[in-house]
């Protein structure tokens, strides 16, 4: 038998219903913002994240599909949605044109890591991206779309913003920062070595509990802001307030990406491990200048699918059971739940079992499958009239009367 490849999943059932229900919530609440469709490949040249992901990612650095194909080419599957966004946006001249365009898209990604909880090797993303808008109302337009998808998902987050200021403020920041690294080198750990000459910045997001206890003094953007920066950052609390977006500011939130500029934010939940990212983004107006465009403010965010879907079962799990679910103990009682069935599917849902099965098989089927209440009728039942009951919620069960089934359901 030929498995499916380490690290990728089939989405199929309950899996394929949730991934379509996400999806259908985040476009319907995206378009009413002006956001379009796009779709773009999912493979491209290396050259392409290498320049806009950065050369200090880990994505660039370990996690790359890449492979050279059959005619030469360096090419690799996209490990996210926005670098082959703005490509095509350039490639389309619209970054020549004028004007604002918004999009979105979905789809695969791919990233060679170590599959575990919630991190697959294809995983699947939900994005946002906004060409042509500089105004901080864009980074809490962006904002607060996104947390009306997650709480029309009914998912409990916690958001975190930063402000990683502009080619003014930025450079003397890290300045500051490579000096107070530089003199307590001696317990980082090697990524945060190599990150120290490659950029400095992504240092602040080690995992490492002893980089993040010489991080403790470390100086902070926040502090650095230049007067335009730091009064973005001002107003986009401001208008997250006004609309009742609670927050923590984080002076050490960077994301994982080097294109980051002004805003970052995160929105993270503890139902998948503690402070878990579930989606993310920022501003990047520097990106389409790197990928060789016009220099073009754009925002945008991405939303790990797999990760929502994680938390949605768990949640799931925890319903309230519903339904009926109804079977017969002999094959020459099929007709007879038939038609108990189709009277109970005016007012409930109700699945009928077209099998003779044995009362355990059918229990367990019914308790997989989340119904409340289970019906069972065999020869002694059906001899006088009534049906086995129990309830799934409550364990009652007992026998009732089929005439008088539903007041008694």
């Amino acid at each position: 038998m030929i498995n499916a490849l380490r690290g990728m999943k089939d989405l199929l059932e309950n899996d394929g219903k949730l991934y379509k229900f996400i999806i259908d919530t985040c476009e319907k609440v995206v378009k009413n913002y002006g956001y379009e469709f796009c779709e773009v490949p999912k493979l491209e040249e290396t050259a392409l994240f290498k320049r806009s992901v950065g050369q200090s990612s880990d994505i660039v650095g370990k996690e790359m599909y890449q492979f050279i194909d059959k005619g030469g080419n360096d090419v690799c599957l996209r490990p996210e949605g926005t670098a082959g966004v703005v490509r095509a946006f350039i490639e389309n001249k619209f970054d020549r044109a004028g004007g604002v365009r918004r999009y979105f898209y979905h789809g695969s990604m791919f990233r060679y890591e170590r599959p575990q909880r919630g991190r697959l090797r294809e995983f699947h993303q939900f994005g946002v991206e906004c060409f042509g808008e500089a105004s901080v109302y864009e980074d809490a337009s962006v904002i607060l779309m996104l947390n009306e998808i997650l709480n029309t998902l009914g998912i409990k987050t916690t958001l975190k913003i930063n402000s990683l200021g502009d080619t003014q403020c930025m450079p003397i920041y890290k300045d500051k920062l490579i000096k107070f690294v530089q003199n307590n080198t001696k317990n980082l750990c090697q990524d945060c070595l190599r990150r120290l000459q490659t950029n400095p910045i992504r240092i602040l997001d080690c995992k490492n509990e002893n980089c993040q206890n010489i991080l403790k003094n470390a100086p902070l953007i926040t502090d650095n802001l230049n007067q335009i920066c730091n009064d973005d950052f001002n107003k986009l609390q401001e208008i997250l307030k006004a609309n009742q977006v609670d927050f923590q500011i984080d002076p050490k939130l960077v994301r994982g990406l080097d294109y980051y500029c002004k805003t970052a934010f995160e929105f993270v939940s503890n139902d998948i491990g503690s402070q878990s990212a579930v989606a993310g983004g920022g501003r990047y107006d520097k990106l389409c200048e790197y990928l060789g465009g016009k220099s073009t403010p754009a925002v945008g965010w991405a939303m790990g699918i797999e990760r929502i879907m994680e938390i949605l079962r768990q949640q799931q799990k925890e319903t309230k059971r519903q339904g009926i679910y109804i079977c017969a103990l002999n094959s020459n009682l099929i007709d007879e739940i038939y038609k108990i069935g189709k009277m109970l599917r005016k007012n409930y849902k109700t699945e009928i079992s077209y099998e003779a099965k044995s009362p355990n098989k059918h229990l367990n089927i019914a308790d997989k499958k989340g119904f409340e209440i289970f019906l069972c009728l065999g020869e002694d039942e059906f001899s006088q009239n009534q049906i086995w009951y129990k309830n799934l919620n409550n364990k009652d069960e007992k026998r009732i009367s089929i005439a008088n089934l539903e007041s008694e359901i």
